[in-house]
């Protein structure tokens, strides 16, 4: 059994160890907001928080994040997300829709990490989060857009 927190709540998951922890979010727990893009970490769509880092979910075998807190799209939930959220609204990202639930991971992550990002922090922490339609501009203005949100209300806290 492999012990696990998800989105809070505690799972003992009997599964093969080398399993990816995508299947396990999303043919075990059925929570399927996390993507399958490629299978070889390079797109991001599949990316999720491990105790609060992104995780690239398709390559992670379950047993490395055995005791650890993981946090799916479904379950993002801090000012940081709100404002992320709510500048991708604002800014028109998403278009198919597809790379989103790992695009908005990658975000909140950034924002955890660096409140005020330049455009190069942008490109750094979401450097291989593909998009197929091709959104990068919206996606660093929304960034922006949430970083002086966040500014304006005293921070993340």
């Amino acid at each position: 059994m492999i012990k696990l927190t998800v989105n809070g709540d505690p799972h003992s998951i009997d599964v093969d160890p080398s399993m990816p922890l995508l299947w396990v979010l999303r043919d075990v727990l059925h929570l399927t907001g996390t993507k399958y893009g490629c299978g070889i970490a390079v797109c991001g769509s599949c990316a999720v928080l491990v105790d609060g880092a992104p995780v690239r979910s398709c390559i992670t075998p379950i047993s490395r994040v055995q005791g650890k807190s993981i946090t799916t799209i479904e379950k993002i939930d801090s000012p940081i997300a709100a404002a992320v959220q709510s500048a991708w609204e604002k800014h028109d990202v998403v278009q198919c829709g597809y790379c989103q639930s790992g695009q908005i991971i990658s975000a909140i992550a950034l924002l955890e990490k660096i409140p005020s990002p330049t455009d190069a922090d942008i490109d750094e922490a979401l450097q291989g989060n593909i998009c197929r339609c091709h959104t990068y501009v919206r996606i660093r203005e929304a960034i922006h857009s949430a970083a002086a949100s966040l500014a304006a209300k005293g921070g993340a806290t």
